[in-house]
């Protein structure tokens, strides 16, 4: 079975607008929280990438953290992927790929830059092969985080065989070698990108990954973010607005 990742295909041609009938879902209830967790499940045990459990499910602390946004992707109604966007800043530094690649990431935490950190990224892999745009429009989750939270650098954890396509289509640099990756038993690498220096680039190859200031406080805004003093604050408004 391929990968999410692998799935991905150049959607020039297949659709007038990839975005056309995807719906994207904040998890917020019980149900739809534990329907991304299966899904989970089934993608990771087709890759190879986890050991078989009883509850088939994956779910971890870092899915509740305040800082972060589980969502699930719909075509038509129906669950077809689903990524986390964790954002991580100097006040804010709980994420699951900084706990693995912290000794990388803190030093730059602690020069002030903010990143988005993308995981989870899991697709129904007979609707992934169905539907080569899903890949490309759940990862553009990431991509618009970048915008809202006027993030520095897009972290994506990456096995070994994937790093090659990550640097191709989103210009991704690496910057460690694979390690284990809580849960998974497959090794994964730590590739990272300059949003602000690559975004105009990506975005010339694949127009529909622009997003609007309206989409962006739709998909990200909430009452206000819990810093670790207690004090509800909002994150940073993104001082980078696309073209419509």
């Amino acid at each position: 079975m391929r990968s999410a990742a692998e799935a991905i295909k150049p959607a020039t041609g297949r659709l007038a607008d990839p975005l056309d009938q995807v719906d994207y879902r904040l998890a917020q209830t019980p149900e739809q929280k534990d329907e991304i967790y299966r899904l989970r499940y089934r993608a990771y045990l087709r890759e190879g990438a986890i050991r078989p459990s009883a509850d088939e499910r994956v779910v971890d602390r870092f899915d509740d953290a305040p800082n972060a946004w589980v969502f699930g992707v719909y075509l038509q109604g129906e669950l077809c992927s689903s990524i986390r966007i964790t954002v991580v800043t100097p006040e804010w530094r709980t994420s699951p790929t900084l706990e693995v690649f912290g000794d990388v990431l803190l030093p730059k935490l602690d020069q002030g830059l903010v990143f988005i950190d993308s995981t989870r990224f899991v697709a129904d892999p007979d609707k992934a092969r169905n539907t080569p745009e899903l890949p490309y429009v759940t990862v553009r989750l990431g991509s618009t985080a970048g915008v809202h939270f006027n993030a520095d650098y897009g972290l994506a954890p990456v096995r070994p065989e994937h790093m090659a396509f990550y640097r191709r289509v989103f210009l991704h640099e690496t910057w460690s070698e694979p390690r284990l990756y809580p849960g998974l038993v497959k090794p994964v690498g730590l590739m990272a990108s300059h949003l602000p220096t690559v975004r105009e680039r990506v975005l010339a190859r694949y127009p529909f990954l622009r997003s609007s200031a309206f989409e962006r406080r739709m998909l990200f805004d909430r009452e206000g973010q819990l810093q670790p003093d207690g004090v509800v604050q909002p994150f940073e408004r993104a001082s980078i607005v696309p073209n419509p």
